[in-house]
């Protein structure tokens, strides 16, 4: 992080000077008097989408959810978090994702702690998601799902990436063209949060999620281990690495997903497709034998029956509105 912006960021707020003269929070800065929900009301503009705000240090904060998505990033030291019961430390260049239903409590940070909260609406993500169409991606998907609380996720996602250069100067642009309200600001966010995202998709090996959330975890194992061998991973192969029966796992991905690891697994091969066909001039024969199919006949009937054209047509733009949510 430039050393201008971390700077300012350091820069005593005057809700720090009141907590320091011995004032505590001001409650009705972040609530209702009679909840503890943070109410996004209270912290975004009028019509906007994000907001960030420097975190408050020298205070306890008790217990409370959001009714919006929180993204903490930890420009330095360190902020101890407790989320739905479990202690999380937050540490330098690291990002956690909060989800409207996790319960989190916070412990005083001191002066050099500095930490930026991201205050988002939900929908906020959804330019981000078709800026990345046509490459459909499961893994995606399912921490979106988890984010806006529709897969039964209810707590955090903490990835600990202070060594990925291209995750750090995303987000120190995001910081940066927030706080100096660029022109067209909304879109530019919209689409770096976007990249953010594409970019975390390839460090799932350094995502920490809740102990007890055993369901989510393996979850993002098995949607992890299909977006980096979808060509030739089998299930099989997959529950050998995690140390489950084949027969057991492929019942709980049906349960989990609604579709089985095949189906999965076609789903990020088309989507992998559809990308390669918009994006680069490998040929249909090629594209197919790329993403694991080997047989292009059949690699032609699997795409028609998803996206409704041939992959030909598909290239030069005869694209349907929608997929089909046939796989």
């Amino acid at each position: 992080m430039t050393e201008e912006l971390l700077r300012e960021l350091k820069k005593i707020t005057p809700e720090e000077e009141r907590i320091l003269s011995g004032r505590g929070i001001e409650k009705a800065l972040y609530m209702a008097a009679e909840t503890d929900v943070v109410d996004a009301q209270k912290l975004l503009e009028s019509g906007k989408m994000i907001q960030v705000r420097p975190h408050t240090r020298f205070v306890h904060f008790p217990r409370h959810t959001h009714n919006y998505i929180e993204v903490i990033y930890m420009c330095c030291g360190s902020t101890h978090h407790v989320i739905n019961g479990e202690d999380v430390v937050l540490r330098q260049g690291e990002l956690l994702f909060l989800s409207q239903s996790a319960v989190q409590e916070i412990y005083p940070a001191g002066e050099e702690d500095i930490a930026v909260n991201f205050i988002v609406l939900p929908e906020f993500f959804q330019y981000g998601l078709s800026m990345m169409e046509p490459e459909e991606n499961p893994l995606r998907s399912f921490l979106i799902d988890c984010l806006r609380g529709e897969n039964q996720a209810s707590g955090y996602l903490h990835f600990q990436v202070a060594d990925v250069l291209p995750v750090q100067n995303l987000v120190e642009n995001l910081i940066w063209t927030i706080k100096n309200r660029y022109p067209n600001r909304r879109r530019i966010n919209q689409a770096t949060m976007g990249l953010l995202f594409l970019q975390l998709m390839n460090y799932t090996d350094k995502l920490q999620t809740e102990e007890n959330d055993g369901p989510q975890k393996l979850m993002i194992a098995v949607l992890s281990y299909i977006e980096n061998n979808y060509r030739d991973g089998g299930l099989a192969q997959l529950a050998d690495q995690l140390h489950y029966d084949a027969a057991w796992l492929s019942r709980e991905i049906r349960q989990r997903t609604g579709k089985t690891y095949t189906e999965l697994v076609q789903a990020r091969r088309l989507g992998q497709a559809a990308f390669l066909l918009s994006t680069t001039g490998m040929t249909v024969a090629g594209i197919s034998q790329a993403v694991g199919y080997e047989n292009v006949s059949y690699f032609h009937r699997a795409f028609q029956k998803k996206y409704g054209v041939t992959p030909r047509r598909y290239r030069q733009g005869e694209k349907p509105l929608q997929p089909s949510p046939q796989i």
